[in-house]
């Protein structure tokens, strides 16, 4: 028996996830071998190459957004959460306090440097190995090498400005003016070259250093002083969200609007009211529109149309759905296959790289999995 065929029209219709008033319809994926008697939707590569999409909507160093067309929601959420937990990055673990006298307790401190986002020579926080922890089966662990820890110190004094008496007298209360280092930045860390990481970490555009450099860690007053060393080390987000390289990684679905009856004068600047600017646009009736039979336009020849402009900007709030005066005139629903990703680097990494970074390590996900599975057929 042939394969049965279908329109083009029908195929991209299943692919509509309803949104209605109260319910969402038609949510679980159909495309799968024996769902639809005499069709064949065996899953086959040189298709997949064929049909899949991805188009880029914004890329800059901080934030990217682009679109995966034509993939399943597990791939989709797979790559969504690699990018938040399973990309390894550089972050402050362990912090040795020599001396703190500030008012910042030495716990609180530690976890706020912990936090702050480390860049560096790319090609050098590749070359860094994961620090394996002491264990009780293992409990000299990895050790402190140069291929996995990076040495930082902050070692910083609060004093009187060299022009304080004369700022006194002038009433300045701005502590950064009167004081040295009255307020402690992520600048203010120092890297520490040890060993091989010269090769890597060399230089002003090299080092490890914050990538906001304006973070504040700490206020102080003349007599106070900070001196502490830390050791940073890779990890990954599962294990804690200071190695997360995105701020969020986040994907939805892309909105449809379909206008089934028209929606004429009054009602239609009502119409684009429900919708975010640029969604809804208003366009005059034609003469060719308002003397044709059934177009649902007769009689209204100049007057104003809602049309549908840009749905990529919808955030399907459904408020269109709230008023009687619309009432099967629209139907809104979200494309299943279509996924707008946004990315927002913390800046180890570039925002466009993440994505790369996440498809590499799916890669190696599924290359360990047919190893798993040859061992066992074996």
């Amino acid at each position: 028996m042939a394969p049965a065929r279908v329109s083009q029209k029908e195929l991209d219709n299943r692919k509509i996830v309803g949104v209605n008033a109260e319910t969402v319809t038609n949510v679980t994926s159909t495309d799968i071998p024996g769902h639809y008697p005499g069709e064949d939707h065996e899953w086959d590569l040189e298709e997949f190459k064929n049909t899949f999409t991805v188009q880029f909507h914004k890329n800059t160093p901080f934030d990217s957004s682009f679109s995966l067309i034509g993939i399943d929601a597990s791939i989709a959420n797979a790559f969504r959460r690699i990018l938040l937990a399973e990309i390894p990055t550089l972050a402050i673990e362990y912090v040795f306090v020599h001396n703190n006298t500030s008012i910042v307790h030495d716990e609180v401190l530690s976890h706020r440097l912990g936090l702050i986002p480390l860049t560096g020579n790319p090609a050098g926080i590749q070359w860094l190995q994961q620090y394996r922890k002491p264990t009780d089966d293992d409990p000299d662990g990895s050790g402190v090498q140069d291929n996995n820890t990076i040495v930082m110190k902050l070692k910083v004094e609060c004093t009187k400005a060299d022009n304080y008496e004369e700022l006194d007298k002038k009433g300045e209360d701005d502590p950064r003016l009167l004081y040295k280092h009255a307020h402690v930045y992520a600048k203010d860390l120092e890297y520490v070259v040890s060993g091989r990481q010269d090769t890597y970490f060399s230089g002003e555009a090299n080092a490890i250093k914050s990538v906001h450099p304006d973070i504040l860690l700490v206020k102080m007053r003349p007599g106070e002083c900070i001196d502490m060393e830390m050791h940073c080390i890779k990890g990954i987000g599962a294990d804690h969200a200071k190695f997360s390289p995105v701020a969020t990684a986040t994907y939805r679905l892309l909105p449809t609007i379909s206008i089934t009856k028209p929606i004429i004068g009054n009602e239609a600047r009502k119409f684009a009211r429900c919708f975010p600017r640029g969604v809804i646009g208003l366009e005059e009736i034609s003469a060719e529109e308002a003397s044709r039979d059934g177009s649902g336009y007769e009689g209204h020849e100049g007057e104003k149309k809602a049309v549908v402009k840009n749905t990529f900007k919808d955030t399907v709030s459904r408020e269109c759905l709230r008023h009687p005066e619309f009432e099967g005139k629209v139907k809104l629903g979200r494309v299943r296959d279509h996924f707008i990703f946004l990315v927002e680097s913390t800046g180890q990494y570039e925002s466009d790289e993440l994505f790369l970074e996440s498809v590499k390590i799916l890669k190696e996900k599924c290359a360990t999995m047919k190893r798993g599975l040859a061992n066992i057929m074996r």
